[in-house]
């Protein structure tokens, strides 16, 4: 039995392996030669890596915020910098771009291994970690930003929710936050949690509530503050560069308004975002309570994916919060399908877009990219209905450990 099980590990591990190292394949292809005739955006082997080697000084070891400008939140400037020192460290005098991107994947490897290693000691099904590990958005986007911190301190935070342990959950949650923005959203399910646990009083549960807020709050702010106090208008960048960005192509608000049929302003998209936002996020806890009331954080995955396609922002690489929260709890695997199919048309749309612009080919449209992210939406939003009208899968409802 024990050599079955060591078995059955070692194979999702190895699946998971060589996932990143088709991912790592795919971005560091190019790197031989550099960036040339546009092949960053021909064969998408784009990464942010590249640039930040040089553009936010890496390559001299500037320390983020103090020393350099950074567009993110503080924990996604740390492991940058970690990463910097990794390939400074590794490679001397003759570190490069092309080494820093080997660091920055290596590290995102670990941490999908990680989410793996996390979900399976969980007890989730073997379907969904073979489909994690084999994940079409990791070969993607391994290599092309930092978005696996975050998304790793996500997945924490879910699944110490499930077990119960809200106030954990809430730090987990609130380190996230740190890092990128997008757990927060995953805060007001764990304070609702506390408030409607079955089986205790209402002092209990107000406790509970006030305790998860507190240690947020706290986590959030012992992280921050000392970067805010030692280089205030650096700190803040990501939330001015947030609040300041138009959009990007594969965006909802982009598409419609490339396509003549809604035109907005930056003003008009920052509002209309959050009143969309706001209104089906409320819609997905108020269908989905009496399905889930007892796990609430469940409908952390619908919220984001809601989140997304009511965002004015939506770089390719954001799939990758979202793909693995839709494996752990979506009820049913079928429309990941064609969420992984969305997802790569996307991908490719838009950079042979920028390839276009570059006059390269192979190149795309705003057409083609309307219909890349329509069959992406068509999929989030059968997810979306599915997450909020179904079961949660067996795996969650099954005794927690």
């Amino acid at each position: 039995m024990v050599r079955r099980i060591d078995g059955r590990v070692a194979a999702l591990a190895f699946g998971m392996a060589c996932t990143c190292l088709l991912g790592w394949a795919f971005k560091a292809h190019c790197m031989a030669d550099g960036w040339v005739a546009a092949i960053q955006y021909t064969s998408g082997c784009y990464s942010d890596a590249v640039p930040f080697w040089a553009m936010r000084h890496v390559d001299q070891g500037l320390i983020p915020y103090v020393e350099t400008p950074m567009e993110y939140p503080v924990l996604t400037g740390l492991q940058i910098w970690i990463e910097g020192a990794l390939a400074r460290g590794l490679f001397g005098a003759d570190a490069t771009a092309a080494t820093f991107l080997g660091a920055v994947t290596l590290v995102n490897a670990l941490l999908a291994g990680l989410i793996l290693w996390m979900c399976a000691r969980a007890g989730m099904d073997r379907q969904r970690l073979w489909l994690w590990a084999l994940a079409p958005p990791i070969l993607l986007y391994l290599g092309h930003n930092w978005d696996l911190g975050a998304t790793t301190l996500a997945v924490a935070a879910m699944l110490a929710a499930r077990r119960q342990q809200l106030v954990l959950a809430a730090a987990l949650a609130a380190l996230g936050a740190a890092a990128k923005l997008f757990p927060v959203l995953l805060l007001p399910l764990i304070g609702l949690a506390a408030l409607a646990a079955p089986d205790r009083d209402w002092r209990a549960r107000i406790g509970t509530a006030a305790t998860c807020t507190l240690v947020a709050i706290g986590t959030w702010t012992a992280v921050n503050l000392p970067v805010a106090l030692a280089a205030s208008e650096n700190w803040s960048e990501f939330y001015r560069f947030s609040q300041e960005r138009s959009g990007t192509a594969g965006s909802t608000w982009e598409i419609l308004s490339n396509q003549g049929l809604w035109v907005t302003g930056i003003a008009e998209r920052n509002l209309y975002a959050s009143i969309a936002f706001l209104m089906g996020a409320a819609a997905i806890v108020g269908l989905g309570w009496r399905q889930h009331r007892d796990r609430l954080w469940v409908l952390f995955t619908p919220i984001l994916a809601w989140f997304l396609l009511t965002n004015k922002v939506w770089s390719p690489q954001f799939d990758l919060w979202l793909t693995p929260l839709l494996v752990m709890t979506s009820p049913r695997l079928r429309p990941l399908a064609l969420f992984f199919i969305g997802d790569i048309a996307a991908y490719f749309a838009e950079f042979w877009w920028f390839a276009g612009m570059s006059n390269a080919w192979p190149y795309a449209t705003t057409h083609d990219i309307m219909l890349a992210a329509s069959v992406r939406g068509v999929a989030m939003l059968w997810l979306i209905a599915d997450a909020v009208r179904l079961p949660a899968p067996a795996w969650i409802t099954r005794a927690r450990g």
